[in-house]
């Protein structure tokens, strides 16, 4: 099936279904954090889906490969900060 869209991109979707799970999550969070971690979560989990789709709309392979490098670093600093909340026994 060819791609059309990067909303055809299996990892787009799942990534969008991050976002979902992460404002679930974060609810949960103590008030306290709603500034701080809270919002660095939810801006880490929303740059993912959000660097795939910018970068394939920038025209070139190239471009696409750096954006989704983005998106794959942004996974990164999602789960360090994930791993905080755990270990603050927020999550």
């Amino acid at each position: 099936m060819p791609i059309k869209s990067y909303k055809d991109l299996i990892v787009w979707q799942k990534s969008m279904n991050l976002v979902t799970e992460i404002y679930k999550l974060s609810k949960t969070f103590p008030k306290s954090e709603i500034f701080g971690l809270t919002s660095q979560i939810k801006r880490s989990a929303v740059s993912i889906p959000s660097n795939i789709a910018e970068g394939s709309r920038r025209g070139s392979k190239k471009n696409f490969r750096h954006f989704l490098l983005n998106a794959y670093g942004s996974g990164a600093e999602l789960e360090t900060q994930l791993d905080i909340a755990e270990e603050r026994q927020f999550a």
